[in-house]
Protein backbone atom coordinates (compact mmCIF):
# COMPACT_ATOMS: atom_id res chain seq x y z
CA UNK A 1 0.00 0.00 0.00
CA UNK A 2 1.61 3.26 -1.07
CA UNK A 3 1.95 6.00 1.68
CA UNK A 4 -0.56 8.14 0.81
CA UNK A 5 -3.02 5.37 1.43
CA UNK A 6 -2.02 4.48 4.21
CA UNK A 7 -1.89 8.05 6.09
CA UNK A 8 -5.68 8.17 4.42
CA UNK A 9 -6.94 4.84 5.69
CA UNK A 10 -5.34 5.39 9.18
CA UNK A 11 -6.75 8.80 8.93
CA UNK A 12 -10.12 7.74 8.33
CA UNK A 13 -10.08 4.30 10.87
CA UNK A 14 -9.34 6.76 13.35
CA UNK A 15 -12.41 9.15 12.37
CA UNK A 16 -10.05 11.93 12.45
CA UNK A 17 -10.40 15.32 9.90
CA UNK A 18 -7.50 16.55 8.07
CA UNK A 19 -8.04 20.04 10.08
CA UNK A 20 -7.76 18.04 13.58
CA UNK A 21 -4.94 16.58 12.33
CA UNK A 22 -3.28 19.56 11.02
CA UNK A 23 -4.05 21.03 14.24
CA UNK A 24 -2.20 18.34 16.27
CA UNK A 25 0.56 18.52 13.47
CA UNK A 26 1.50 21.74 12.32
CA UNK A 27 1.29 20.10 8.80
CA UNK A 28 -0.45 22.21 6.46
CA UNK A 29 -3.82 20.81 5.10
CA UNK A 30 -2.90 21.00 1.26
CA UNK A 31 0.26 19.18 2.33
CA UNK A 32 -1.39 16.54 4.04
CA UNK A 33 -4.21 16.08 0.85
CA UNK A 34 -1.47 16.21 -1.42
CA UNK A 35 0.77 13.10 0.29
CA UNK A 36 -2.74 11.38 0.89
CA UNK A 37 -3.71 11.93 -3.29
CA UNK A 38 -0.16 11.06 -4.09
CA UNK A 39 1.12 14.13 -5.32
CA UNK A 40 3.59 15.01 -2.44
CA UNK A 41 6.52 13.43 -0.86
CA UNK A 42 6.33 13.71 2.78
CA UNK A 43 9.56 14.15 4.84
CA UNK A 44 10.25 11.01 7.33
CA UNK A 45 10.07 13.86 9.57
CA UNK A 46 6.22 15.08 8.62
CA UNK A 47 5.71 11.63 8.23
CA UNK A 48 6.77 10.38 11.75
CA UNK A 49 4.65 13.30 13.07
CA UNK A 50 1.58 12.46 11.14
CA UNK A 51 1.68 8.65 12.27
CA UNK A 52 2.86 9.85 15.96
CA UNK A 53 -0.85 12.17 16.10
CA UNK A 54 -2.48 9.06 14.53
CA UNK A 55 -1.59 6.60 16.98
CA UNK A 56 0.74 4.52 14.36
CA UNK A 57 4.07 4.66 13.57
CA UNK A 58 6.50 5.19 10.86
CA UNK A 59 6.84 1.18 10.23
CA UNK A 60 2.98 0.88 10.41
CA UNK A 61 3.43 3.58 7.48
CA UNK A 62 5.35 1.44 5.53
CA UNK A 63 3.47 -1.84 6.46
CA UNK A 64 2.11 -3.34 3.10
CA UNK A 65 -0.72 -5.17 5.30
CA UNK A 66 -4.45 -3.36 4.24
CA UNK A 67 -4.89 -4.39 8.36
CA UNK A 68 -3.77 -1.25 10.57
CA UNK A 69 -2.73 -2.11 13.93
CA UNK A 70 -2.56 0.85 16.45
CA UNK A 71 -1.10 1.13 20.21
CA UNK A 72 -3.17 1.74 22.73
CA UNK A 73 -1.59 4.34 24.94
CA UNK A 74 -1.15 1.63 27.63
CA UNK A 75 1.01 -0.02 25.20
CA UNK A 76 3.22 2.96 23.93
CA UNK A 77 4.06 3.93 27.77
CA UNK A 78 5.20 0.13 28.18
CA UNK A 79 7.12 0.07 24.92
CA UNK A 80 8.58 3.96 26.17
CA UNK A 81 9.80 2.31 29.89
CA UNK A 82 11.12 -0.83 27.98
CA UNK A 83 13.26 1.09 26.02
CA UNK A 84 14.78 2.99 28.93
CA UNK A 85 16.21 -0.32 30.68
CA UNK A 86 19.09 -2.17 30.87
CA UNK A 87 19.68 -5.20 29.70
CA UNK A 88 19.21 -7.22 32.65
CA UNK A 89 15.75 -5.27 33.75
CA UNK A 90 14.68 -5.72 30.02
CA UNK A 91 15.38 -9.34 30.25
CA UNK A 92 14.12 -9.49 33.74
CA UNK A 93 10.58 -7.98 32.07
CA UNK A 94 10.05 -10.18 29.41
CA UNK A 95 11.05 -13.54 31.94
CA UNK A 96 7.94 -12.21 34.11
CA UNK A 97 6.03 -11.38 31.27
CA UNK A 98 6.49 -14.85 29.84
CA UNK A 99 5.81 -16.16 33.69
CA UNK A 100 2.22 -13.90 33.98
CA UNK A 101 1.05 -15.42 30.12
CA UNK A 102 1.06 -18.83 31.18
Amino acid sequence: MEVGKKLHKLREDKKMSMYRLTQLTGVSGHHIKGIEEGTRQPTIETLNRLAVALGSSLAEMFNDDTECTYLTEKERHLIENFRRLSDEKADALLNMSDVLNK
